[in-house]
């Protein structure tokens, strides 16, 4: 990938991030890192209220979990999507969708990672348990439960120690290949 196209996504991604911070009513706080699983009432980026749906719920796709100016920026550097079960572990949730998008014609680890699904509370309560005992970390706070996997594992990737996490609120999972990118994960409309 050229440094041009690197350079018109992180623009893309920084414009979006900001129009969704400029949708919030209260300022984003940077989260801290977690020595251990553990909780804390440190303010989290606002997930925003399509986090439950308010009518039937639809298929979540590629395309539908995230911003259609996210999915406009993807597609003009000429990336596409590959579309996978979505997964918690050996957990898979079949309503949901996981998907990496990227450009398909390089091999490279330069992609983007999205998810969503909808999940009840036991399968959420076990699924948090199983992660923290593998070594992920828990955080909660009043936008929901996120587990992020351990920031030894990183190996440079990651805003502020936060590699792929999961968000479970009430009733629905998001997934991201950085808790900051949480943002991008909207409820399917």
């Amino acid at each position: 990938m050229t440094r041009a196209r690197l350079a018109l996504l992180a623009a893309g991604g920084a414009v979006v991030a900001l129009a969704l911070a400029g949708c919030t009513s209260t300022p984003d706080a940077a989260p801290s890192v977690a020595a251990s699983a553990t909780t804390t009432d440190a303010p989290a980026p606002d997930a925003g209220a399509s986090a439950t749906p308010t009518t039937d719920p639809i298929t979540p796709t590629c395309e539908n979990i995230i911003p259609t100016a996210t999915v406009d920026d993807f597609k003009s550097l000429g990336w596409t999507y590959q579309e996978e079960p979505f997964r918690i572990g050996a957990t898979a949730l079949d309503d949901g969708v996981q998907c990496k998008w990227g450009d398909a014609k390089v091999a490279s680890d330069r992609v983007q990672i999205f998810g969503w699904a909808p999940i009840d509370d036991a399968t959420a309560q076990q699924a948090e348990k199983d992660l923290v005992a593998s070594g992920w970390k828990l955080e909660r706070d009043g936008t929901g439960d996120y587990v992020t996997e351990n920031p030894d594992w990183l190996g440079g990737r990651g805003a502020d120690g936060y590699g792929l996490t999961y968000l479970f609120g009430d009733g629905w999972v998001k997934f991201a290949d950085t808790r900051q990118s949480l943002l991008l994960v909207e409820t399917p409309q």
